[in-house]
């Protein structure tokens, strides 16, 4: 019998983002005025900073509403290849920088332009989970390589060279990482840049998380390696998370300049050009102060230390250390079996629905034994969630 299924096969391989799924049930709880401690968003808590806001005002008010060039305005290009160049020595031009709605849609625009059906795409695990969506949507296979917990999920080049096969076209390296925030030592990551360079492969960087590190650690970004690498690198950004930007939807990519045409071709006729008031206060958050990011890293430290000892002490709970992004991703394996409990899903529902906590659950990200809980919230919630997260583990005996 046919089919009657009137859907693309390629919707068919993707779901929906598990992180916007728990977003939208606690959401459904806030509605009814039931208090949750929300662990899920992985967003910034802070406001948007006052200058780049200020920067988005005055374009309205100067009437900056109309289209712009497909790939982005050239003062923001260029901008953007200069503070790239400034925080990491690179060295890029404005032909080889694209401006998207999002770090996302680069992600997508990357993926639609090097992926083709049956190519292999390694894919360290934990991973955000539109990583996997997006390999599958475009037709590739995605061949998972495990960051291992022991190691803090930070990614070896060893384990990333056995996965590799003559059908890999493409390296995904996520670092600092959502959802464990595991961390690629830089020594590793130079190491899996000259596989790409060896094998001809691409190697896509995303740096979302790359001001958020910890512990001594400074940014870094594998396009520091120099002009080796460049033409088998493509560096995703995006000013959500280092400057709180996430509805703004601002986003780049920085790749040789042949990619970045048939990027630019796959956005032409998607969105068009990212929103124009967001590129004039993109600029002024690139160029202008970065006071707020060093005072959202002092304020993610405090609270990454404290929610990492007070997990540490709950039972049954083990918890690598993160030395990067906003999130701590404890191994919650030792509770399955308990009050019905079979997995991180069960989990996080039963969180949700009797203690009030909302998490995403580690099936979302490629490891079931694990909770991610963001800390990008305030110390309140963290001191609360902890305390009720401490009690609700004891009352499962």
């Amino acid at each position: 019998m046919e089919s009657t299924d009137p859907y693309s096969k390629r919707t068919h391989r993707i779901s929906v983002s598990a992180t916007l799924q728990v977003l939208t049930e606690a959401e459904k709880l806030k509605a009814q005025g039931i208090e949750i401690l929300d662990f899920g968003p992985g967003e910034p808590d802070f406001p948007t900073p006052a200058n780049v806001k200020a920067a988005g005002i005055r374009a309205i008010e100067s009437n900056f509403t109309k289209y712009t060039a497909t790939p982005g305005i050239m003062p923001l290009r260029e901008g953007i290849a200069r503070h790239h160049a400034r925080e990491f020595g690179s060295s890029y031009s404005a032909k080889e920088t694209i401006v998207t709605v999002g770090g996302k849609q680069a992600l997508f625009n990357s993926m639609a332009a090097l992926v083709d059906h049956g190519d292999e795409v390694i894919l360290p695990t934990p991973f955000w989970v539109t990583f996997q969506d997006l390999i599958t949507y475009h037709g590739g296979v995605p061949v998972f390589v495990s960051a291992k917990e022991e190691n803090d999920f930070s990614l070896k080049a060893a384990d990333v060279e056995r996965a590799l096969t003559s059908r890999t076209k493409l390296i995904i390296v996520n670092s600092p990482n959502n959802p464990s925030g595991g961390v690629v030592a830089d020594d590793e990551f130079k190491k899996i840049a000259q596989l790409a360079i060896s094998r001809n492969l691409f190697l896509i960087t995303d740096e979302a998380y790359s001001h958020f590190v910890y512990e001594g650690r400074k940014p870094f970004s594998i396009s520091s390696l120099g002009e080796s690498i460049k033409p088998h690198l493509v560096v995703i950004g995006t000013l959500s998370k280092t400057y709180a930007m996430t509805g703004w939807r601002l986003g780049y990519a920085l790749a040789p300049e042949k990619l970045i045409q048939q990027m630019l071709k796959i956005q032409s006729h998607s969105t068009s050009n990212p929103t124009s008031i967001s590129q004039r206060a993109a600029i002024e958050a690139l160029e202008g102060p970065q006071d707020s990011v060093q005072q959202m890293l002092a304020e993610y430290t405090r609270r990454r230390q404290y929610i990492l000892d007070a997990m540490r002490a709950i039972p049954g709970i083990r918890c690598a250390r993160p030395y990067g992004a906003f999130y701590v991703y404890p191994n919650v394996s030792g509770l399955y079996g308990k009050g019905g409990i079979r997995n991180s899903m069960d989990l996080a529902k039963t969180l949700l629905d009797r203690a009030r906590i909302a998490v995403v659950p580690g099936e979302a990200f490629g490891t079931p034994e694990h909770l991610r809980f963001s800390y990008a919230t305030s110390m309140d919630t963290i001191v609360r969630g902890m305390k009720v997260f401490h009690d609700f583990v004891l009352s499962l005996g």
